[in-house]
């Protein structure tokens, strides 16, 4: 398996040095580009393909956020980690909807940042070198480094990244929402949405019940189970 590709983001010239720096220190790993601004982000994610991108939430044009929910409409699944000073709930859980499984708030030890990449190393590796037949729990245990059995088989053109994501835009909902609501919240299409939302209703990881209106079709709503 050849050097996974990251882009560095981040608005402090001589923090992103330090970073890249690191990064290229680690086996496995080669640093491309170095943004910081979000728009030097956006243009360097559209350009390199990176597999993993090391990204700062605040950022002087636009915010970390912002740029992620840009990637993820544009139909990337590249792994993030978070690598920010910022530490408010509503941040921590946008990026968690926005498919960041890594979240590390500055400032943090070397070791830290390096068990980071080497699960996210790990990650790729499993999923690349999974059958593309029905995974047993260790299998999917590897590749998305949770223990559910939900997404352990997924139909053609849907993807684990945005499936989480679209699970955990549903289960942040105070309560139901439509595939237009979890759409707009994402940056997705409505379509795709509900082609992930109706997956984990088939998995059972999701419910949906029709909400009727004063006219036309009822309206589907979506709810994580209740426990």
């Amino acid at each position: 398996m050849s050097d996974l590709r990251v882009v560095i983001v981040d608005d402090d010239f001589a923090v992103a040095q330090v970073h890249r720096a690191f990064v290229d220190a680690q086996p496995g790993f080669a640093v491309v580009a170095e943004a910081h601004t979000g728009a030097e982000a956006l243009a360097a994610i559209e350009l390199h393909r990176p597999q993993l991108v090391l990204l700062d939430v605040y950022l002087p044009d636009l915010s970390g956020i912002d740029v992620l929910r840009r990637v993820r409409a544009a139909g990337a699944d590249v792994e993030v980690i978070a690598v920010t000073a910022a530490r408010d709930l509503d941040t921590v859980r946008r990026a968690r909807v926005l498919g960041v499984r890594h979240y590390l708030v500055k400032p943090f030890s070397g070791a830290s940042l390096g068990e980071r990449l080497e699960e996210v190393r790990r990650g790729i590796v499993a999923e690349q070198a999974a059958p593309t037949t029905k995974l047993d729990q260790r299998a999917v245990d590897q590749v998305l480094g949770a223990a559910t059995a939900r997404r352990a088989t997924l139909p053609k053109g849907l993807s684990a990244v945005s499936l989480e994501r679209v699970a955990a835009g549903l289960a942040a909902c105070s309560s139901d929402a439509s595939a237009a609501e979890i759409a707009e919240t994402l940056g997705m299409s409505r379509v795709s949405a509900r082609r992930y939302l109706e997956h984990l209703v088939a998995t059972g990881a999701a419910e949906v019940a029709p909400r009727y209106g004063t006219a036309g079709r009822p309206e589907h709503r979506y709810r994580t189970p209740q426990r």
